[in-house]
């Protein structure tokens, strides 16, 4: 490791605020007109702000391979385009994901020295081959085609009894009522721990993308200090299952008695049970919120929906695409590469934007409006591309499809009523608020 360049360590004692005002965006910052060299993509206040598109829309016109040299995550690339995007994330012999070589979001560095232990949190997704394959394999049962049939009664249950529990003719937040709730219950089943802690799986889950934000933590380490509270919970559980002669069929225990995870330390088993938590819960509930707001943006493609059910499918993937719930992900050039002419050098790091790929117009028509019967939209790159794609794809979309089935069976309208709010991140693009009112038929 000693050729790599050193790198500006994580500002665990800073507080957030501080880190905020550091970076913070003018309050008439128009990614339209600002000048070009100075344009942050990964800065969260676009997210926001709700400025994030115009930002990708820009990059993919006048500077597809952006450098972004001054930034909170150090300097970086940017790739914007679908093509450019779907070639790293399948070069993985190139473009590395391992958390010491700088990991899969912004921020992370190549690491020189011991890591801190208490931020050092490995998991498969942010480890190359050959040990990324031998863990993922280790969870790849929970998701085969066979145990979904399994689950599909239980979500449909889930679906229908919390849509016949909301509230009618007031309005409520569909992210916390809908959202959060049916994956917070299926959290909880795919871990096998009570239902009644669901709420702590979701909790955990926020944190994650808030560790740096100054409404929720006065500094970093303090996000981190809370997320060791799910390392406490976990490992009673884990050291439980591991005892058992003839183990279940759930998460830990698949991590439990799994021969590349059964010996994990304290760090890589917390950031497997984070990753299993975040990719659990954001795609999915990300989507289920996006979906209704996009329906309601393009309400002759709601008439659609209803007039032919038998869309349901292909608008779930249309839903995923049009949100692309995980903004980006982040790869480390292991050699000097060219990309559209630009020189990448060895170490540098690379943001891949599954958003602004997904957006991309040489490759999806009309691509910033949404459509419900779009021909090629299981082409998106929401799930990711190579050996990286997401292992629970096909859970988020059943779980997607079912909750549209039962919303249409039981009312003639989902009304989004009021402004959303947007998570601060530009790594999950989250809605934390959605004011809806239900209409039955």
């Amino acid at each position: 490791m000693t050729d790599r360049p050193i790198t500006p360590k994580f500002e665990t004692e800073t507080s957030n605020s501080d880190i905020r005002a550091r970076w913070q965006l003018p309050a008439d910052a128009d990614p339209a007109r600002m000048d070009l060299s100075a344009l942050d993509p990964g800065n969260s206040e676009w997210f926001v702000a709700n400025q994030e598109l115009q930002v990708f829309d820009r990059l993919r016109r006048e500077d597809p391979v952006h450098f972004t040299e001054h930034s909170q995550f150090g300097p970086y690339w940017s790739l914007t385009k679908f093509d450019d995007i779907k070639y790293v994330d399948t070069h993985q012999d190139v473009f590395s994901s391992d958390i010491l070589n700088g990991g899969i979001r912004l921020g992370g560095r190549p690491m020189q020295d011991v890591p801190d232990e208490m931020f050092h949190l490995p998991m498969f997704i942010m480890q190359d081959q050959p040990l990324h394959d031998a863990q993922r394999k280790v969870v790849a049962p929970m998701f085969t085609a066979r145990r979904l049939a399994t689950l599909g009664a239980l979500i449909r249950e889930r679906a229908g009894a919390i849509l016949d529990d909301l509230p009618r003719g007031t309005s409520f937040n569909w992210v916390q009522e809908v959202s959060v709730e049916l994956t917070g219950r299926m959290l909880a089943t795919l871990f096998d721990v009570p239902q009644e802690d669901r709420h702590l799986l979701i909790h955990w889950s926020d944190t994650v993308e808030r560790i740096g934000d100054p409404e929720y933590f006065e500094t970093p380490a303090h996000g981190f200090a809370e997320i060791w509270k799910c390392f406490e919970y976990f490992n009673d559980v884990w050291q439980t299952r591991k005892k058992m002669r003839n183990p279940g069929e759930d998460l830990i225990s698949f991590l439990a008695h799994g021969e590349s995870t059964r010996d994990m330390s304290p760090n890589e088993f917390l950031g497997n049970i984070l990753l299993l938590i975040v990719g659990g819960n954001d795609t999915t509930r990300n989507s289920m919120s996006a979906g209704v707001q996009a329906l309601n943006l393009y309400p002759t493609q709601y008439d659609k929906l209803r007039e032919t059910p038998s869309l349901i499918g292909n608008t779930v993937s249309e839903m995923i695409r049009w949100q692309s719930p995980v903004a980006h992900m982040c790869r480390t050039a292991l050699e000097d590469v060219e990309i559209r002419g630009r020189k990448i050098k060895k170490w540098d790091k690379i943001a891949i934007w599954y958003l602004s790929g997904n957006r991309d117009v040489d490759h999806f028509d009309r691509p910033d409006e949404f459509m419900v019967d779009r021909a090629n939209v299981r082409q998106h790159l929401a799930f990711g591309y190579g050996i990286h794609r997401c292992l629970g794809n096909r859970l988020a979309e059943m779980q997607l499809r079912i909750l549209w089935e039962e919303i249409l069976a039981r009312f003639a309208h989902v009304e989004v009523v009021g402004e959303a709010r947007y998570l601060n991140s530009s790594f999950i693009r989250g809605i934390t608020e959605l004011p809806v009112i239900v209409h039955d038929h």
